[in-house]
């Protein structure tokens, strides 16, 4: 298990705007990463080091946002005022997790501006929905060069993460290696009875550190 990346719904002013400002606190621009047609959503991303990124999100309006449960979750965050949605641990094989969770994975796929399409296996974005805190889980299809982290070269490091809820509950429901994942980072649970979810995300920029 390897944390793959963090999700970043937009806020009322769209991809723009939200993707704008990110961009001017973490000192680098964010990457058009196309729409993902089985969730009615798109996406721009930020390349991090170790094989990690940041991506933001905006729900489309598409009947495939109705149905699927990560289209469902960006809506609903989105209409919250935005800001961090999950985080996603990427696995080489998914049949594990499949079997812990006791569901199927499902396909996505986007296909970048550059026309190269990537598809991977996902599964946990209706936990994800109802319990923020809880990761959802990828087996990417692809070479580990088109991963997303690749698309250009980074100086921005994820260093530390606030999550408002339980290391218990992570373990409970996927296991120990989804807390392993988050070893080479600092991460504080804070509010255990609060809303649960990624509070603050902390990165080492050229710039310094930036909260987010």
């Amino acid at each position: 298990m390897h944390l793959d990346h963090l999700t970043f719904a937009v806020g009322p002013n769209g991809l723009d705007e939200t993707t704008a400002e990110l961009s001017e606190r973490l000192g680098a621009p964010f990457l058009d990463g196309g729409i993902h047609p089985r969730f009615g959503t798109r996406n721009r991303i930020l390349p991090l080091t170790h094989r990690q990124y940041l991506e933001v999100v905006e729900v489309l309006e598409h009947p495939a946002a109705e149905k699927a449960a990560f289209g469902q979750a960006v809506r609903a965050r989105s209409e919250m005022g935005g800001g961090w949605l999950g985080w996603c641990i990427a696995v080489d094989d998914i049949t594990p997790v499949e079997r812990r969770i006791g569901r199927h994975a499902v396909p996505g796929n986007r296909r970048r501006p550059d026309g190269f399409h990537l598809e991977w296996v996902q599964i946990g974005t209706s936990a994800m929905k109802s319990d923020p805190q809880l990761p959802y889980v990828t087996q990417w299809l692809i070479d580990p060069a088109e991963h997303p982290s690749q698309m250009a070269p980074s100086t921005i490091e994820l260093v530390a993460l606030e999550i408002a809820g339980s290391p218990q509950r992570v373990e409970d429901w996927l296991g120990e290696g989804a807390i392993k994942t988050l070893e080479q980072i600092e991460v504080r649970w804070v509010a255990p009875n609060a809303l649960p979810g990624i509070t603050v995300a902390e990165f080492s920029t050229p710039q310094g550190l930036v909260r987010v």
